[in-house]
């Protein structure tokens, strides 16, 4: 069985052989158009991951020169028919969409029944999304982005390599003080922050890190001779945030206090263990660094109306 995007797909009735459901395939995982296919069914407008049977069948709709004004053709598929794929419906990378998909369902703390009822999808369907390389349809992922409250372009990687905040800003903003408890919040439990430290030339410096939160304490892996050890003995600011492009808005963390060095072993391995990634910029950082805040302040950008 092979397939293109626009194709419909029949499941008969197995005594009747009249067709009981069907919808229109939307998205495909193999590049030459054999199953599992995302089905937009009938009726439902849901979209579901269907690995047909010997009860279901596909009418290829196909546009040739002869064709005027949508009308189109059909033919019914049989197990050898072959066409060959279009360049539209290619998989781009290893399931960049689905890794996506899923860090932004975890950061907003969402299971995936939930993310797929507001989606309007099956759970299933979700979890081949997120576990396997695929290329789902625009309709899909705009549900998505809508179900998680963030963008087309954020889950498909746009701007990736452009720094945030060069869109238009709002025509009524509302900037507003967050609470210590919004604050603590938004730091969650780990992600990558900013730390600015005196070099140790004696120059200011800011750099990335990986970091947790681990009773109240900021926490971090580098190596002695990085620039973040520079931190340790000194006052240092910490800074996260986050920035919606598409909305022109956005919340910062500021975190100000001392930062020292983890030297109890059990702490060493406990901070090891309870670790959710390790550091991006890779090699040997086993030196782990804790900020106790003495202050924590933060503010968040909205519409006025919000």
């Amino acid at each position: 069985m092979h397939a293109q995007l626009g194709d419909r797909l029949f499941i008969e009735s197995p005594t009747t052989g009249a067709a009981r459901r069907d919808g229109e395939i939307v998205g495909l995982h193999h590049e030459d158009g054999t199953p599992p296919y995302d089905v937009r069914w009938s009726g439902t407008d849901e979209v579901t991951l269907v690995f047909p049977g010997p009860d279901a069948h596909i009418r290829h709709v196909e546009h040739g020169p002869g064709t005027t004004h949508g009308a189109s053709r059909t033919r019914t598929s049989g197990a050898r028919t072959a066409r060959p794929p279009s360049p539209a419906t290619t998989t781009p990378g290893p399931g960049d969409i689905g890794r996506r998909i899923a860090v932004e369902r975890r950061r907003q703390r969402l299971s995936r029944e939930e993310t797929a009822r507001r989606a309007r999808m099956s759970p299933e369907y979700l979890a081949y999304l997120e576990e396997h390389p695929a290329d789902p349809s625009v309709a899909t992922v705009i549900r998505l982005a809508d179900a998680l409250g963030t963008t087309v372009g954020s889950l498909r990687g746009g701007g990736g390599d452009l720094p945030p905040g060069q869109g238009q800003a709002l025509l009524h903003p509302r900037l507003r003080d967050l609470t210590p408890e919004e604050c603590r919040v938004l730091l969650s439990t780990h992600g990558v922050g900013r730390i600015a430290v005196s070099a140790f030339d004696g120059r200011p410096a800011v750099v990335p890190v990986n970091y947790e939160v681990v009773d109240d304490a900021i926490v971090f892996r580098t190596a002695p001779d990085s620039l973040p050890a520079a931190s340790v003995g000194t006052d240092v600011a910490f800074e996260v945030d986050q920035v919606d492009e598409a909305l022109s808005q956005g919340w910062s963390v500021l975190v100000v206090g001392p930062a020292s060095v983890v030297t109890e072993p059990d702490a060493m391995r406990a901070l090891t263990r309870r670790a959710h990634t390790t550091p991006w910029a890779g090699g040997e950082r086993e030196m782990w660094v804790s900020i106790r805040p003495v202050s924590v302040t933060g503010r968040r950008i909205t519409a006025a109306d919000r």
